[in-house]
C-alpha cells in the first residue's frame, strides 16, 4: 500500500522590499508614508529626511532638513501632511503642510521656512513621545521631565499639563472619548479623561514588572496593548469593562514597539534583539491565574523550606517554591517536572506546568498562535502601514528596513505552528 504524502503547509514570511542607508546616527522614529511609496524620518544626527522610492526601487532623499538640535520622536498625519518632532531639548515643532509636498534634493538647511506654524518648549527633557490629533487641532506630548502637555496645533497655545509618576515612555490617545493612555518607567499605564484645559485621573494598571516602552490602542474592540522591558505584552480590555489583562510572552528581549492590523485581528510586537511576533488575536484566549500562596505543596503537601514548623512535625527538609503556569497553584519541583506552552494563555514558549495540568493540554492546545521573525538588526522603532501591509523598523545599526508585512495574509494555526517548528525559513 503506497504511503500517503501529506502536503506541508507553504510557508510565508515577510519580505525585505528595501533598506535605506546614509544615516550618521540612529533613526528615532520613521514612517511610512501612504500611497507614495515614500518615508519620513527624524535622526539623532539632528536630521528630518523624506525619502521617495525611484524606479529603481531604492529610496532616495527629496527632503533634507537639519534641526538645531537630537530628534527624539516624531507624530506624521497622512491627512494633513503635518508633522510633529520632538527634540532632547524639551522642544516641539510642528511644520507646515505644504513643506511637505515632494520637493528636489536639497542641501542642508535649505528649506528654511520647513516648521512655519510654530516652535515650543513644553518639556524640561528631551520629549519621549508627541502625537498630532487631527480632529481637535491637538498636540500632545511626554517627556524625561515626567509632564504630559497638550497643546493647541494651531497657535501653539498651551492648553493643560499633567505630572506622572515617573518619565513617560508610551502615549496613545482615543479621540472618540478623548482618554489618554499614558505608560511610565514604573511599570504602570495611566488613563486619563482630557477637557479642553483640564484633565483627570480616570485610573490605572499595574501588570508589568519592567517599564512601559510601548503602547498601542484599538479603537474599535477597545483594547489596549502594553509592552515593556520585562519582555511581556498585556492586553488590557478597556471597552469590556470588566479588568480582563491577557499576557502574552513571545520576547526574549525588551519590547520595543507595537502595531496592530485589524483588518486581520493581528497583532504586531517587536524587540530589541532584532525579534518580530506576528499574534493572532481573533481567536479566545484566557489570563493567566494568579499565583497562590501556601506553606507546602498543593500537590504532595511537602513542606517549603519556610515552613519550620511542618519541617520539624514531619522530620523533612524543605522544597523550593514553584508555580504552575495553568492553573497557578503552587508546587515543588517534582510535581512540576514537565514544560510545555500554553498559546491561548499568551505562553509561545514552555513555561512549567505541575503534572496533571500536564497531562490535560492537548497537542490542539499547544498550537501556537504567534509567528516568529528576525529582522537581522536590533530594533528601535516599528511602524505598521494598513493600506500597503509594509511594515518599517530602524535598528541600532543606522538601517531602516521596509518589508511587506505577513499582516496581509490570514494564518492558520496549522502554517504557526509549521513555522514554528522551522524558523529558518523565514527570516528576514
Amino acid at each position: 500500500m503506497a504511503a500517503e504524502i501529506q502536503p506541508q503547509p507553504q510557508t510565508r514570511k515577510p519580505v525585505l522590499l528595501s533598506k535605506i542607508e546614509g544615516f550618521q546616527d540612529v533613526v528615532s522614529t520613521a514612517v511610512i508614508i501612504p500611497k507614495e511609496d515614500g518615508v519620513i524620518s527624524v535622526s539623532e544626527d539632528r536630521t528630518i529626511r523624506v525619502w521617495l522610492k525611484r524606479d529603481s526601487g531604492q529610496y532616495w532623499p527629496s527632503v533634507y532638513y537639519t534641526m538645531p538640535t537630537t530628534c527624539s520622536c516624531m507624530s506624521f498625519n497622512p491627512e494633513t501632511r503635518r508633522l510633529s518632532v520632538g527634540t532632547d531639548t524639551g522642544a516641539v515643532s510642528v511644520s507646515s503642510a505644504a513643506s511637505l509636498d515632494p520637493l528636489p534634493l536639497r542641501t542642508q538647511n535649505s528649506h528654511l521656512s520647513f516648521f512655519s506654524p510654530f516652535t515650543h518648549e513644553p518639556h524640561q527633557g528631551r520629549v519621549t513621545v508627541v502625537l498630532f490629533v487631527l480632529e481637535i487641532e491637538w498636540v500632545l506630548s511626554t517627556g524625561q521631565d515626567k509632564n504630559f502637555t497638550w497643546h493647541c496645533s494651531e497657535s501653539g497655545q498651551q492648553l493643560g499639563t499633567y505630572r506622572t509618576a515617573a518619565w513617560v515612555s508610551g502615549l496613545q490617545f482615543d479621540v472618540e472619548t478623548r482618554h489618554v493612555f499614558v505608560g511610565d518607567q514604573s511599570g504602570q499605564v495611566t488613563i486619563l479623561k482630557l477637557e479642553q484645559d483640564n484633565c483627570s485621573l480616570v485610573t490605572t494598571f499595574k501588570g508589568h514588572t519592567g517599564n512601559v516602552t510601548a503602547l498601542c490602542w484599538d479603537p474599535v474592540q477597545r483594547v489596549l496593548f502594553s509592552g515593556s522591558s520585562d519582555h511581556s505584552i498585556i492586553m488590557w480590555d478597556i471597552g469590556g469593562r470588566k479588568g480582563t489583562a491577557i499576557e502574552l510572552q513571545g520576547h526574549n528581549d525588551k519590547v520595543q514597539g507595537l502595531c496592530y492590523a485589524s483588518h486581520t485581528r493581528q497583532l504586531i510586537s517587536c524587540s530589541s534583539d532584532g525579534g518580530i511576533v506576528i499574534w493572532n488575536m481573533d481567536v479566545t484566549r484566557q489570563e493567566t491565574p494568579e499565583w497562590l500562596d501556601s506553606d507546602s505543596c498543593q500537590k504532595c503537601e511537602q513542606p517549603f523550606f519556610w515552613n519550620f514548623k511542618q519541617m520539624w512535625d514531619s522530620k523533612k527538609i524543605g522544597l523550593r517554591q514553584h508555580h504552575c503556569r495553568k492553573c497557578g497553584q503552587a508546587v515543588c519541583g517534582k510535581c512540576s517536572s514537565k514544560r510545555s506552552t500554553i498559546p491561548l494563555m499568551g505562553f509561545e514558549f514552555e513555561v512549567r506546568v505541575c503534572d496533571s495540568c500536564h497531562e490535560s493540554i492537548t497537542d490542539e492546545d499547544r498550537a501556537p498562535t504567534a509567528t516568529f521573525h528576525d529582522s537581522k538588526h536590533s530594533i528601535v522603532y516599528m511602524h505598521y502601514e494598513p493600506t500597503t501591509g509594509n511594515l518599517l523598523t530602524s535598528g541600532t545599526d543606522k538601517v531602516i528596513k521596509v518589508c511587506l508585512s505577513v499582516c496581509c495574509i490570514q494564518w492558520s494555526r496549522s502554517e504557526a505552528h509549521y513555522q514554528t517548528r522551522h524558523p529558518d525559513t523565514y527570516m528576514i
